[in-house]
């Protein structure tokens, strides 16, 4: 089946056999461009259209460009020759060659010869000169070694190359001669004449050579007896003189020297990972374990100190040992001979060997300590028993005992080492044993088996306990590890607010806890911020509760407190947004608004909570007003005169009332006796004052942490544009009022300081005013005239104006006319590209018809074949 073809429009047949004369009389093939305005006299350019010749043109067009582009797209195969002239017709081969010739010499002269001095070139070949080369008669590949090295000479060139030498040579009228007087040579003659002839002349050669070489031995000899008479002696005193002076070595080269007696960098042991150094803290505790319950058992191993083992000479110390010892040693104790049996010396030297070990562990422990002064004051037994072993192991006992051991091997053949005495261990040492922590705990299941197993230690041994059960339970060492840790962080959060909760609260216990808790928040963050919210949620939405109940709140208890200054230490305060430390500066915010000051054990817990929230916006220097409010109230409680106040109080404290009076000092002897203090914690849980003296002593301190909060603020919030509005009530207290009461002295002294404070403050602010503005005029209803002179053209603007215009206008028009090519560049490849697919599937489907033909034929062959056979 052959191409398809396509079909062909009339109008293109129509368009081949006629002119272009004929085109355009013809009416149906011009398109007549019609006109808004007839004006007269005015000539258009295009008026009259012929789109089918345009179309033909522009498709024509698109075949000799664009198709062509379309069908060398993505091919590379083409081979170009760029020679000079390969495809000028014009040109003869042989300018061709004469144009590259000069074009190659213009080149090599541009680069080479660029200091030549107009000499004539010589042609060279391997760097000699072809016009004083010697003619190609040199074979130089002889053996000789002279200077007619590589020349044949003319009989053995004759008899080689002279038409086949000896008989089968030509014979001249010379040969005819020689063969009347005498017999013609044969050519085995000749070249045995040759070969003798070369041998002699070799020998010759070898003779002159030795001659000439012990010629110039002689000559040499003869020089070296005169040569001393040739040269002018000078006299020994003035070589003295003339000593010469050794060159000084210069700096540079003195520090290139010392460089290499420099030591050179040694490389550094590998960093451990995490996992690793977690691994062998806890093979170090387990081991650590074992040497305790090994001694708790009363097991005790030999003393290390006694422990003496004789090595040969011989030995290399790696650990090698070829057979026990199977003869039974002697030893003298107390006056006798102790003879001990093989399965009890084994014993000793097993457990010696174990003691070995143990010591060994508890030293590494000793070195290698991370815990800190703590956990080393817990394991003071350990370390009064590595000390004896240290002293047992001293360089100098050690020295004299290799001494008597090597003279002891001097005399004897066989060395008899005495058998050291098992330790006996008291039960003191066992009870000591028993009394020790053990070393590895199991993580908790639930927060009483934590408890239990902390109340009856003391701090330090409690944080220790929580350090060893880290280490015991590290995340690397199995898989459940990381839940059970994660228990143990809200186990001992709850076991924190439990302390405090106590009756008086275990506040030394928590300190020591805190840094374990860091370390298992820095491990989880995740789950310290999850039980962290959880509790600040349950106490924020029972504050909530009770807020709506009785428009009030009580102060938070001490475990809040407790569970505020955590969250400090655990989680950034500085954020503009945690969600950890948000929650508690914001709940922290809503107990000094919401909770109100009815003893003192109130305003212990409200400055308490300034503390913290001085802490929390130390950093941020984040404004609280509840803060500032807090303080102001504080201060108008220890007002006596509440008559003319000069500023206003605000919730949660009263201008006057029942509590307005808590930090009146009633007595003022108690003031002579105060001294400054910090205000205690566990006066939050429970405070009891049932003396005057007492009561007037703790307002003193109140009064104190109160002014000392606020210089804090004032230092903190001196950089704010308004911090002389904000403190102004604050000043105006501490002026008028507290000053005229009698306080000690160092109260009145941080007053003044805080006053002096507020009042140096500058004034960074300007007093607002409106921007001055031109007025605004009145609408103006005299209508714009614009003159028009030609219609049709846009007036009012300048020239430059109207040449952008004009461009503006010409932009779009050839932006347009430019999208409209593009358009019909991919209505022209979209067509071709479907062509080529029609084609394509056409010729495989004539392929296929042929193979489906093929297979036709060959299946009535077949048949008529077997139909045949049948017959």
């Amino acid at each position: 089946m052959g191409k398809v073809q396509k079909k062909k429009s009339l109008a293109d047949k129509v368009r081949k056999t006629k002119t272009s004369t004929e085109i355009k009389n013809n009416p149906f093939e011009v398109k007549i461009n019609r006109k808004k305005f007839e004006v007269l006299g005015q000539k258009i350019k295009h008026d009259v259209g012929l789109p089918g010749v345009s179309r033909s043109k522009a498709i024509k067009k698109r075949k000799d460009t664009l198709l062509k582009e379309y069908k060398q797209k993505n091919k590379s195969n083409k081979f170009i020759d760029r020679r000079f002239g390969e495809y000028d017709t014009k040109m003869a081969p042989e300018d061709k060659i004469l144009q590259r010739f000069a074009m190659e010499r213009q080149r090599g002269h541009d680069k080479k010869d660029v200091y030549n001095l107009n000499e004539e070139e010589e042609l060279t070949h391997y760097g000699q000169s072809l016009a004083e080369m010697e003619k190609f008669t040199d074979a130089g590949n002889s053996d000789d070694e002279t200077e007619e090295k590589g020349l044949l000479s003319a009989e053995l060139t004759a008899s080689h190359f002279g038409g086949g030498g000896g008989l089968l040579r030509k014979k001249g009228p010379g040969d005819q001669e020689e063969e009347g007087g005498q017999r013609t040579k044969s050519r085995q003659e000749l070249i045995e004449e040759l070969i003798q002839k070369s041998k002699q002349e070799k020998r010759e050669r070898q003779v002159k050579k030795e001659e000439a070489q012990e010629l110039t031995e002689k000559l040499d000899q003869e020089w070296k007896s005169i040569q001393a008479l040739m040269v002018k002696k000078t006299p020994k005193d003035a070589d003295a003189e003339k000593t010469e002076e050794k060159p000084k070595v210069e700096e540079y080269d003195m520090m290139v020297r010392e460089l290499g007696f420099e030591m050179k960098a040694q490389p550094s042991e590998k960093l451990k990972t995490p996992e690793e150094l977690a691994r062998e803290e806890t093979e170090k505790l387990q081991k650590l374990e074992a040497d305790r319950l090994r001694r708790m058992m009363g097991d005790e191993g030999r003393d290390s100190s006694q422990h003496q083992v004789h090595m040969s000479a011989d030995d290399l110390n790696d650990g090698f040992i070829l057979d026990k010892h199977d003869k039974k040693t002697l030893a003298y104790e107390d006056g006798k001979w102790n003879i001990e049996d093989e399965s009890e010396g084994g014993q000793d030297e097993d457990e010696a060997e174990s003691g070995e070990d143990q010591e060994t562990d508890a030293e590494e422990e000793e070195d290698d300590d991370e815990d800190g002064k703590e956990e080393s004051a817990e394991e003071e037994g350990e370390g009064s028993i590595e000390k004896e072993d240290d002293d047992g192991h001293s360089d100098l006992d050690s020295e004299e005992e290799e001494s008597e051991n090597e003279e002891e091997n001097e005399d004897d053949d066989v060395v008899s080492v005495p058998k050291p005495k098992k330790k006996s261990v008291t039960k003191e040492e066992q009870e000591a044993a028993k009394a020790e922590l053990p070393y590895t705990f199991t993580a908790p299941e639930n927060y009483n088996c934590l408890k239990n197993l902390l109340n009856c230690h003391t701090p330090d041994n409690q944080r220790l306990i929580v350090a060893r059960m880290q280490k015991s339970n590290h995340p690397s060492l199995a898989v459940g590890n990381k839940l059970k840790l994660q228990n143990l962080l809200g186990f001992l959060l709850e076991y924190v607010g439990e302390l405090a909760t106590r009756n008086p609260p275990d506040l030394l216990t928590v300190d020591k806890l805190i840094p374990e808790l860091y370390t298992l928040c820095q491990m989880f963050p995740e789950a310290a911020r999850q039980a962290l919210q959880s509790i600040m949620g349950d106490v924020a939405h029972s504050m909530e509760e009770v807020i709506e109940v009785n428009g009030h709140a009580p102060f938070p208890t001490l475990d809040m407190l407790i569970y505020l200054k955590v969250i400090a230490l655990l989680f950034p305060t500085s954020d503009f947004r945690h969600p950890v430390t948000t929650p508690a500066l914001l709940f922290i915010g809503q107990a000094l608004t919401k909770c109100p000051v009815r003893s003192l054990q109130d305003l212990t817990s409200g400055l308490v909570l300034c503390c913290l929230a001085v802490e929390y916006v130390s950093l941020s220097k984040r404004f609280l007003p509840e803060l500032i409010n807090f303080l102001f109230g504080t201060l108008h409680l220890a007002v006596q005169d509440k008559t003319s106040l000069g500023y206003s109080v605000v919730p949660p404290f009263r201008r006057s009332g029942k509590h307005c009076d808590l930090l009146v000092v009633s007595d003022s002897e108690s003031i002579s006796s105060w001294s400054r203090k910090s205000l205690p914690l566990s006066a939050c849980k429970h405070l009891e004052l049932e003396e005057d003296r007492d009561r007037d002593q703790h307002r003193l301190t109140c009064l104190s942490t109160c002014l000392d909060l606020v210089k804090r603020c004032c230092l903190l919030y001196k950089e704010l544009t308004s911090f002389t509005h904000i403190f102004q009530p604050i000043r105006v207290l501490l002026s008028k009022h507290l000053s005229s009461q009698t306080l000690p002295d160092s109260l009145q002294e941080l007053q003044s300081e805080i006053v002096e404070m507020i009042s140096s403050a500058p004034a960074a602010h300007r007093v607002l005013v409106f921007d001055k503005k031109k007025p605004i005029p009145l609408k103006l209803l005299t209508p714009k005239i614009v003159e028009v002179l030609d219609y049709g053209k846009k007036r009012g603007s300048s020239r430059e104006e109207r040449e952008q215009e004009r461009l503006k206008h010409k932009y779009k028009k050839e932006f347009k006319g430019a999208l409209r090519e593009i358009r019909k560049d991919s209505r022209f490849l979209a067509r071709e590209k479907l062509s080529e697919v029609m084609n394509r599937d056409a010729e495989r489907k004539r392929k296929v018809r042929e193979l489906f033909g093929s297979l036709a034929t060959q299946e009535g062959e077949w048949k008529a074949l077997k139909r045949r056979k049948r017959k």
